[in-house]
């Protein structure tokens, strides 16, 4: 049974991406699509954790370990809680290697956060 607190993936192959939430410029949220909103920026509403997400995000290869990630400027049991508290949003997926962990941004992931703020992207080579 899914998780109601991980934000849902989307399937970037599907043809017609239906994004956790729709654009706020297209209706007002009902009250579970805020929820879930509001889970995912509260987590980012940190900067420790928008740190490490950034870190995450930009790191070669798409996915980084835990070890590559830390210098933050918090301990390293801090920083295993901020992962933790973006893996319960559902922004991060790990996979544990050995002795560390490698953590993954899901397209998406970025792909839903985008479209719930600026609407869902247009095509810029044709005219209006």
């Amino acid at each position: 049974m899914a998780n109601p607190d991980l934000l849902p993936l989307l399937d970037p192959a599907a043809d017609a991406v239906a994004p956790c939430c729709p654009p706020l410029t297209e209706r007002p949220l009902d009250a579970q699509e805020a929820e879930t909103a509001a889970r995912m920026f509260k987590a980012l509403g940190d900067p420790v954790r928008l740190r490490l997400f950034s870190a995450v995000a930009s790191h070669a290869g798409g996915e980084a370990c835990v070890c590559d990630i830390s210098d933050v400027g918090v301990s390293q049991p801090t920083v295993s809680h901020h992962l933790k508290k973006l893996k319960e949003a559902g922004l991060l997926t790990s996979e544990r290697r050995g002795t560390w962990v490698y953590y993954r941004v899901e397209p998406s992931v970025l792909a839903a956060m985008g479209q719930i703020l600026t609407g869902p992207p247009t095509d810029r080579t044709t005219s209006p």
